[in-house]
């Protein structure tokens, strides 16, 4: 068995490895790092959560430990479909390259350009960006990447999936053309196959699972159900979510609830929060600094339960999910791919559940289709689903109610004794009332009284 000290890696590398406790490499990063330590271009293809990460981060820290960075001309670039795979993959860079000195900028949205400028200004050695955030530099004249000697594209299908591929070529056309390139996706769409055609040179395919295949590690399950009419869908969609996570118990470490629409994102984190789950939120209308944030909590146990568009779905290392929820299902086929690959990493286990309606059967056929297997379908029974306490809710609740108590009520001296009564009249005194309201309608109060204005007489 392959073992990262026999791939060829500098000591001070093997050393940062040795730190983060890592011995043997996977499948990706024993193929792609000797070739990407000879300089070669390599197009690698692996399921989510196979160590792409470092199987390019590595030969990057080490091929770059000799020279040094001109201001505005960064000497290797990566680029990230989105800011938390960014944020990701320079966590990366600073855990492997803590005994070499390298200077790195991270270029993502959400963020000012004041400190982005500053680093680029001073000089780096790896820029981490995503696609939007580094054109922006460039067109600002901040940026030259005419000294780019190692580029990175990573997660390229996803880069399709979000409209960056023309930002994409645009950006290879401004590097050199002796660049080496490292091209890695999960899934190789035709549109990929062009890019990779144009712009890469004799690139080495590195290619260690069945593209779109499913860990085996992960138990899958779809539930499909009816409801009694479309407008209570949603609603029904959140019962059945929280029973299957409160059925699911001790089971559930941590979990992922992915959904197709922002709006359902935070309807559905809303409905768990009201609940008494611990659970976050994340979609790409949210602020940077609140998606870092949450996200962080999440890593650290802080939040159980994660709400996410697929801006979650794709390269996020969170090692120890224990489960993945599509309350909707994916409309396109290789999100599931992605999503459900959120757990099971790193030889784990995983259970992942799919809510399937009627209308969304379609795309429950393509998802089978790509994946080349039926996904079992799980019967299950509709149950209210106990509602966790969260103490410190009830402790404001508690308070709340005290102080309403507390307070002096105001009597209300009109609605008092307001019951009917019953009274009785004479024939006469009935009588009398009759002939009153008759002179009333006899003589009708005038609104205007005598002095009515003359155009009113026309």
């Amino acid at each position: 068995m392959t073992k990262f000290i026999d791939l060829g890696l500098s000591p001070k590398v093997m050393k940062a490895i040795n730190d983060a406790g890592y011995d043997t490499p996977t499948p990706i990063q024993s193929e792609a790092i000797p070739h990407a330590l000879e300089g070669r271009d390599i197009l690698g293809i692996a399921q989510t959560g196979t160590g792409k990460t470092a199987g390019f981060t590595l030969p990057m820290i080490h091929k770059l430990a000799r020279g040094r960075a001109r201001a505005r001309m960064p000497r290797s670039l990566v680029l990230a479909p989105t800011r938390e795979l960014a944020a990701q993959v320079a966590e990366n860079f600073e855990q492997y390259a803590k005994y070499v000195k390298l200077d790195m900028a991270l270029l993502i949205g959400g963020v000012s350009f004041k400190e982005q400028d500053r680093l680029i200004d001073r000089g780096v050695d790896v820029l981490i960006a995503t696609p939007g955030r580094l054109l922006d530099h460039f067109e600002r004249g901040k940026l030259l990447l005419t000294g780019i000697e190692i580029m990175v594209v990573d997660e390229a299908d996803r880069m399709l999936d979000m409209g960056f591929i023309p930002d994409i070529e645009r950006i290879f056309k401004l590097t050199p053309f002796t660049r080496q390139t490292l091209f890695f996706s999960a899934t190789m769409a035709p549109e990929i196959s062009r890019i990779t055609q144009e712009f890469l040179q004799n690139p080495k395919l590195v290619e260690v699972a069945r593209q779109a295949t499913t860990s085996e590690n992960i138990t899958q399950n779809v539930i499909c159900f009816k409801a009694e009419n479309r407008k209570s869908e949603p609603k029904k969609k959140r019962d059945l979510l929280r029973t299957i996570i409160a059925k699911e118990g001790e089971k559930l470490t941590n979990g992922i609830v992915f959904c197709n629409r922002k709006v359902d994102v935070d309807i559905v984190m809303k409905s768990l929060k009201k609940h008494g789950h611990s659970v976050g939120a994340i979609h790409g209308d949210l602020d940077q600094r609140y998606r870092m944030e949450v996200l962080a909590g999440f890593k650290n146990n802080d939040i159980t339960l994660l709400v996410a568009s697929d801006v979650a779905a794709r390269g996020l290392d969170i090692p120890a999910v224990s489960h993945v929820f599509n309350f909707d299902v994916p409309i396109h086929a290789e999100d599931y791919v992605h999503r459900i690959g959120r757990t099971g990493r790193a030889g784990r286990k995983g259970w992942a559940f799919m809510l399937c309606l009627p209308h969304e059967i379609k795309h429950l056929d393509k998802i089978e289709e790509l994946v080349k297997q039926s996904i079992p379908r799980l019967e299950f029974e509709l149950q209210k689903a106990p509602k966790i306490i969260n103490k410190e809710r009830l402790k404001n609740t508690a308070k709340k109610d005290e102080n309403k108590t507390n307070q002096k009520q105001p009597e209300n001296k009109i609605l008092k004794n307001t019951e009917p009564k019953n009274i009785d009249i004479s024939k006469s005194e009935a009588t009398s009332l009759t002939k009153d309201a008759q002179k009333d309608t006899k003589n009708p109060v005038k609104g205007l009284g005598e002095h009515v204005p003359a155009f009113l007489l026309r």
